[in-house]
């Protein structure tokens, strides 16, 4: 049986060496690269959708969806599918998938035309369709270099990309040792998206777009080159306005220097979907997007694999830890004989954490259940659970007096009550 006693924060700002800011703080002037560092973290407005309602669409739109449909109709029939929607069926998930083409060439009728026809022929060729039921034997890819994983605050799905693996020469070699093993890898890789566009609604409120989060630590670029440019290639032509937002995370400091030269090229519909996070800040940024809870543990969530096979994870608090400031966080009304488990999480830890029962009764002593330790920014969420004796309150210890950085967290927890017999 579950409980969910009381409990409260406790946060204590501390006399700090480096505290965040000074009464009269030196002037600092900012150096160019510094500068265009910050220039290209992104911090863009929020983005918002285009509506797929047809009732909302300019009188020009409407026009073009309608002059698409005649002229798809026209040149290949009535009964023609794509994603499993009949695209000439007359309801709402066709006008989603015709708008998405439509908007992907300026609503111009004869580029959108031409852009779904090579779509529907490509995914003849490539049996696009029967892809999710092939068994493609890249098991050592699966939750590792590309996947679907959890959604975000707004109920898209979330993929993950990681290709660090392949700075190991041997397993690029083994996955894009020649061209037949290259075409392999990319059905696999249009496989994990399709698995995401399975998740989509294709309704004009519903969600139809997916995140794609992007971990570019350790990524091997001109080895990866020609895949890239293949897989890139694939989805722009394929798969249009699929993506709601790109994350980039861990990103270098040439990458941002490189963004913050091309962005203004880029039109501002284009930037609101990009986000650049440099390295040290993954958790911050996720966060601001998906909740703690369907993040995975290597960026800083609590989300462990197979965590999201069965039901909707349990949902976490967050909160955050300024520098020089120690929290507490405190789980009340503990009965004896209880048993408590608990994840917590802090982005970029570098700070000392430990957990202590403290019981109610007097004359009792407290139990470190975790000494104090420092953590290391690359540890993932802590685990942990603890059966009482008596009743009391399990206290997390949070300190980050050490640092001037505010820091993000998260924990969770669940308390089984004693069973009686």
């Amino acid at each position: 049986m579950e409980a969910s006693p009381p409990i409260s924060i406790q946060q204590t700002l501390q006399q700090n060496p480096h505290p965040e800011s000074s009464p009269n703080p030196h002037p600092y002037k900012k150096s160019f690269v510094t500068s265009l560092m910050a220039a290209a973290t992104l911090r863009s407005p929020s983005f918002r959708e285009d509506t797929y309602s047809v009732s909302l669409l300019k009188s020009s739109e409407r026009k073009s969806l309608q002059e698409l449909k005649d002229k798809l109709e026209a040149s290949q029939g009535p009964d023609l599918s794509l994603w499993g929607v009949n695209l000439l069926g007359g309801d709402d998930k066709a006008d989603v998938i015709l708008l998405k083409f439509l908007r992907a060439r300026d609503f111009k009728v004869s580029e959108s035309l031409h852009m779904l026809l090579k779509c529907l022929s490509w995914r003849q060729e490539f049996e696009a369709d029967g892809i999710l039921d092939e068994d493609l034997g890249f098991k050592e890819l699966e939750g590792v270099v590309a996947y679907m994983h959890g959604y975000d605050r707004e109920g898209h799905p979330v993929c993950y990309n990681d290709y660090g693996v392949f700075k190991d020469k041997n397993m690029y070699e083994r996955i894009f040792g020649d061209d037949e093993k290259l075409h392999k890898f990319l059905r696999w890789r249009v496989q994990v998206l399709e698995r995401g566009i399975k998740l989509l609604h294709f309704k004009p409120c519903g969600v139809n777009s997916i995140i794609q989060v992007t971990d570019l630590k350790d990524m091997p670029k001109q080895e990866l080159r020609v895949a890239s440019n293949h897989i890139l290639s694939l989805f722009q032509d394929n798969y249009p306005e699929m993506v709601a937002r790109k994350i980039f995370i861990n990103v270098p400091w040439y990458f941002s220097l490189l963004y913050s030269m091309f962005s203004p090229f880029l039109t501002q519909r284009t930037k609101c979907k990009f986000v650049i996070s440099k390295e040290g800040n993954v958790a911050e940024t996720l966060y601001k997007y998906i909740r703690p809870e369907d993040i995975p543990v290597q960026y800083g969530g609590l989300s462990r694999p197979g965590d999201l096979q069965d039901a909707a994870p349990k949902p976490a608090s967050e909160f955050s830890v300024k520098g020089g400031e120690k929290v507490n966080i405190q789980i009340d009304r503990i009965e004896g004989g209880a048993t408590i488990t608990w994840d917590i999480v802090v982005g970029g830890w570098d700070l000392d954490y430990g957990a202590e029962f403290v019981p109610d009764a007097e004359g009792s002593y407290i139990i470190a259940i975790e000494k104090p330790r420092k953590i290391a920014a690359t540890e993932e969420a802590i685990h942990n659970s603890f059966t009482t004796r008596e009743a009391g309150k399990i206290v997390l210890l949070v300190d980050n007096t050490a640092s001037r950085k505010k820091k993000v967290a998260a924990y969770r927890y669940v308390v089984h009550r004693p069973t009686t017999v």
